[in-house]
């Protein structure tokens, strides 16, 4: 296995890491600062406020989004399997 094979190995992983949980942080995101303006309109300053609806947010963002990354994860898979043969030269 050449050095560029496995930094291409290395780099389509990072990418794929990125894209299975880009929809889950970016709901996160968008609800915690969605109850932080909430919190400062109000003055309220309870910490625990912004965990549940972020929460619930994250479990609908994967219960939504679970088989998009589950079948981008077994093609990413089923492409790694296929690319064996190239890495044993």
């Amino acid at each position: 296995m050449s050095l560029g094979f496995a930094a291409y190995l290395m780099r389509s992983g990072v990418l794929q890491v990125l894209l299975l949980s880009a929809p889950a942080l970016i709901i996160g995101l968008g609800v915690g600062l969605i109850i932080s303006i909430v919190q400062a309109t109000t003055s309220i300053q309870e910490q625990t406020l912004s965990f549940v609806p972020k929460i619930a947010a994250i479990l609908l963002a994967l219960i939504l989004f679970g088989p998009w990354m589950f079948t981008t994860l077994v093609q990413y898979t089923q492409s790694l399997f296929a690319q064996i043969p190239d890495m044993v030269k």
